[in-house]
């Protein structure tokens, strides 16, 4: 069996809908520094964005390596108090 484009009419083909909930999906970006410590990293993660001891740890590595990381998801107004707070910790981190 074999695809053929002319079989379906594109004008009639349903498109599917985003839902809002994927639409409106947003993360908190941490990003490396030469200032703060990995310890200090871990503990503000534990803290602010509720991580367990070993999902702190692994984005602190991921962020050491790799430059970056997405360390929560959400919605914006979940995430806005969350990055600021993460922020007046003295980390680095923007939500995209």
């Amino acid at each position: 069996m074999y695809w053929n484009p002319t079989a379906a009419d594109p004008d009639t083909l349903e498109k599917p809908e985003v839902s809002q909930d994927l639409a409106d999906k947003r993360s908190i970006v941490l990003y490396n520094d030469d200032v703060n410590t990995f310890d200090w990293v871990i503990q503000c993660l534990m803290e602010v964005c509720e991580h367990t001891p070993e999902q702190a740890e692994q984005c602190s590595v991921i962020v050491h390596y790799k430059g970056k990381c997405s360390v929560k998801s959400g919605s914006y107004e979940e995430l806005e108090p969350q990055c600021s707070a993460l922020l007046e910790r003295g980390l680095s981190a923007e939500i995209h």
